[in-house]
């Protein structure tokens, strides 16, 4: 049970630092290269989703990363590109929420899903 507690610690720590990672990429497609949000949203998403591998991979679930796992990882991201999309959608287009504040609050909606099937992948 220790372990599971050591995870998530770990886990909640990668995603902080993969929130960060996605946030300036979304800042940088929407605001600096004025890609539309929803667009910018999936391009940052995919490049922080590679990092995000290696991390939990690496320092979360301490497994060897494979070609296989990488492969069956973006899976994990079903889920969590559906419900983040979702919610940015809803909070910038419903709710009227600024272009700063969604894709944070979106992220964060996701996170709990993640967690639960990447350490499924991940510590196969």
């Amino acid at each position: 049970m220790q372990n599971i507690g050591n995870e998530t610690i770990r886990f909640i720590l990668v995603g902080f630092f993969n929130t960060f990672h996605y946030y300036l990429w979304y800042l940088l497609f929407t605001e600096i290269l004025s890609i539309h949000y929803l667009v910018g949203h999936w391009l940052a998403f995919l490049i922080s989703m590679v990092g995000s591998f290696y991390l939990n991979t690496y320092f979360t679930y301490r497994s060897k990363p494979s070609w296989k796992k990488f492969f069956q990882f973006p899976l994990t991201y079903v889920v969590n590109i559906t419900v983040s999309t979702g919610a940015l959608y809803i909070l910038k287009e419903w709710l009227q929420f600024g272009n700063a504040l969604a894709p944070l609050l979106a992220t964060g909606a996701a996170i709990p899903f993640t967690f639960i099937i990447s350490r499924k992948i991940l510590k196969s």
